[in-house]
Formats: structure tokens, C-alpha cells, sequence
């Protein structure tokens, strides 16, 4: 995985935002922003923000061309409850659950070799290749025995 985004406590239930993060499941990002701009479903805008962030963040962190980015992953997940209760008759009281959110996207790339390699990832590749070439790999041939040298023992019982 590039580059994962987090979105918590958005007061919409998750059941509403799923509607919405299964039409952009799977695609590229520019499709997906096509999709939630023309949304009309209230979860579509938080939704929007946070791909915004996450495609702006694979930029400048991963120098990754956000058209070569797609969504590999996105997890709508339940947040805790807020509680709060409403007057019902003869001096009853109901309990109302507003529903909470946390949704997390996941962005890959689509073809690996357009991306940009940054200075610390060239130096772990040669810090890597250098230590394959001061200590090879030994590689022990392991024999197995002929079906001729196989010996089967046959035990019994004792008798007294």
C-alpha cells in the first residue's frame, strides 16, 4: 500500500456512508472525484475531502502522479454512539443512538515504475545489495534416502 487517509467521528452512520464508498471501491482517483462531485448523497462530501488529502499526500510524500493512483481499499467502519434520550408518554423516556463514522482509504499505484525513487529508498537498495555481496548465501543440498535404505521396523507385543 502508497498511502493510507483517515476520516474519524464523522456524524454520519457508517450503514449511509457505505452507499456512497462502494461507488468509488476500485477506481482511479479522478474517476472517483468524477463520481462524489456529482453525489448527492450527504456522505459524498466528506468522502471527496478526504480523497483530496489522500492524493495530495501521495504527492508530496511518495512523488506519485495522481493519475497513476487508484483506490485499492476503503474501510467505512463504526465510531462509538453518542447517546441522548427523548420524552415519550406517560413519563417515559426513549434512548436516541447518533451514529458515528471512521472511514479510511487506501491508495496503490497502478503501474509501479512511474513513480519517482527518493534518495533514502536508493540508499536502502544499496545497502541491501551490499550485504547479499558480503555474505553469500550457502545453499545445502539435502540427500534423500534410496527406497533400498529405507529400513522398517516391525515391533511387538511382549509376552509374559
Amino acid at each position: 500500500m502508497l498511502n493510507s487517509v483517515q476520516l474519524r467521528y464523522l456524524r454520519i452512520a457508517p450503514r449511509k456512508v457505505r452507499l456512497v464508498a462502494d461507488l468509488m471501491r476500485g477506481k482511479q482517483t479522478e474517476e472517483a472525484k468524477d463520481i462524489l462531485s456529482f453525489t448527492l448523497k450527504r456522505g459524498a462530501d466528506p468522502l471527496l475531502k478526504l480523497l483530496n488529502l489522500a492524493v495530495a499526500d501521495a504527492q508530496n510524500n511518495f512523488q506519485a502522479d495522481s493519475s497513476n493512483l487508484y483506490i485499492s481499499e476503503i474501510l467505512v467502519d463504526e465510531g462509538p454512539k453518542y447517546k441522548r434520550w427523548r420524552p415519550r408518554a406517560r413519563g417515559q423516556a426513549y434512548q436516541i443512538q447518533k451514529k458515528t463514522s471512521h472511514i479510511t482509504i487506501f491508495l496503490e499505484e497502478i503501474e509501479k515504475n512511474k513513480r519517482v525513487e527518493t534518495k533514502k529508498e536508493n540508499k536502502k537498495e544499496i545497502k541491501r545489495e551490499k550485504s547479499k555481496e558480503a555474505r553469500p548465501e550457502i545453499v545445502k543440498e539435502e540427500k534423500k534416502p534410496k527406497k533400498a535404505e529405507i529400513k522398517r521396523r516391525f515391533f511387538q507385543r511382549k509376552t509374559s
